[in-house]
Parts: C-alpha cells; structure tokens; sequence
C-alpha cells in the first residue's frame, strides 16, 4: 500500500493510494484511526484491515484534489545517521570533518517536519542552506534490542526525505542537531511505501535534483551501515515505537562539499527521488515575518 495523510476542504485523514484517487481509509471504516501513528500503533491487524478497505466502495477524491501532508505529522522520534556512504565520508573529510569509527546519529527535532511538496525557509540567520537526499524508514512495531536478521519485521515501509541543513548552524554543536532542526527543513513524503511491496530496499536508486541538474545519485546497497544495522544499534539504546522515523544517510555531492561551496538559494527547487517509492519536491522561500 501507498499510505497517505492528507486534506481534503478542511479535514485531514489517512488514505491509501489506488491509482490516480485517494481512498478514505478513516471515513470507509470506523474502525480505523484518523491519524498515521495511530494506524501503524494498530500493528499487522489494523495495516491488514486498511488493506482490505474495498476502493470501489469507499469515499475517494481524485489525487489531485487533496493536500498530502507529511505521511507522519507528528513522530515521536526523527533520527538520522551520518557519514553512511563512503564517498560521502571522503568529500566531509576532505572539508575537515572528523568521522568516527561507528554510527553517527543525530535527532531532528520533530518540529522540522514539512509536507513533501511544501515550500522551505531559507533562514533569516543563515544563507548557509544545504540539501541531502534520504531513504526514509518508518518504523511499524514497538521494539527494542532488535538483531538485524530481524530488523525488517519492524519496519512499516519506506519514504523519501531531504535532511535539509543549516550548515553553519550545523557546525556550532558537536550534535548537529540545531541544523538540523529549523522549522520546515524536514519535508518527507509523499507516502509511506508498506514494506510487502519493497522487493529490496537495500537496491533502490536515490537522486537530489536542484533546478533539474542531478547533485547526488546513489544505491541504497552503497550505505556503510545498512538499514537493519541501524535499527539493530539504534534499538540497543531505545525503544523504537511506531511512527518513529530513520533518514537512513546521504551520498556525495551535497553543496557545501562543492569549490566553491553551493548552497542552496530562495527559488531553488529541490526534487528528491527514489525508485520504487516516490519524490518529493520542495521550493525554497524567504521564512516570513
């Protein structure tokens, strides 16, 4: 399943995908929740029962006449790893960054979120605005201590994100987290891919386009620490719950790498693309008074 929040004349629901419609998952059946975390909190049974919501029978609207929303408003937790693709590794440091000999993993603080096709505010504080291109996990099932030959049976399914970053901001904690956070730098959609229809997430094909030029492009079979690997560390620390949220790393080619760094601009577009799940498409916007 395509799995969605969205809006539609002033309610908000979740719906799965069929096509060229939105199917109304929360108003076809009672039983299912409105919200996205509440779905995936449901587990196998309630996933099972949206799956069975006939779209022939249910209240749908053409895609193009809804607002999709980031699939997950409001996780409880956005965590993200650095330094997962080696050529990335090489271009930070080249640029003076100390990359240790483990994971690397830096919250975004959940208020970042922003929908897949929302604008992005280029900082009152900082011209410093960067883009980074990420397969995006969702985690389905409330775990810990996971081994990762099982760390699939945890995950719901898979989105694009763009870790957008402040770069000098970035740069004035050891935790990169304040970078990492402003407002509207976490777009992620459009839906979340359930894992059933993901042959192998760790062979799909992501690229970074600004203004059409491609800046990154790589395989998910590239990241130094694999999806599972990641869950395994992380859920040897926490409990990962659902609706939680893993950027799962970035390649090469970001702009402060480049010589001269190239840093993103207001009117520039970035399109995140993932083979097999989707793209989001982000312009960036002065942030307003």
């Amino acid at each position: 399943m395509k799995l969605v929040t969205f809006s539609h004349r002033g309610r908000t629901s979740i719906g799965k995908v069929e096509g060229t419609r939105v199917i109304d998952l929360a108003a076809a059946d009672p039983a299912l929740p409105a919200t996205m975390r509440g779905l995936l909190a449901g587990g196998r049974a309630l996933l099972q029962r949206a799956r069975d919501v006939d779209p022939e029978q249910a209240p749908a609207y053409p895609l193009a006449d809804v607002r999709l929303e980031a699939p997950v408003p409001d996780p409880g937790k956005y965590l993200a790893i650095g330094m997962n693709y080696g050529k990335h590794v090489i271009e930070a440091k080249r640029a003076g960054v100390d990359v240790p000999d483990s994971q690397v993993w830096f919250n975004k603080q959940v208020s970042c979120i922003n929908g897949p096709y929302d604008p992005v505010h280029m900082p009152r504080v900082s011209d410093k605005l960067d883009y980074e291109a990420e397969l995006g996990v969702v985690i389905g099932t409330r775990c810990r201590h996971v081994p990762a030959e099982r760390a699939r049976e945890v995950i719901a399914g898979y989105l694009v994100c763009n870790d957008v970053s402040v770069r000098d901001w970035q740069r004035r904690s050891a935790t990169m987290t304040l970078g990492k956070s402003f407002n509207t730098t976490g777009p992620i959609g459009p839906w979340i891919v359930t894992d059933d229809e993901v042959p192998d997430p760790l062979a799909l094909t992501l690229r970074m386009r600004v203004n059409g030029e491609v800046r990154q492009e790589a395989r998910t079979s590239e990241m130094i620490y694999s999806i599972y690997d990641q869950i395994a560390y992380l859920s040897t620390v926490m409990t990962l719950e659902p609706g939680d949220i893993l950027a799962t790393g970035t390649p090469s080619g970001v702009g402060a790498a480049m010589d001269p760094p190239s840093f993103l601009k207001i009117g520039d577009v970035m399109r995140v693309e993932i083979d097999g799940i989707g793209h989001i498409e982000n312009r960036v916007v002065p942030e307003p008074a």
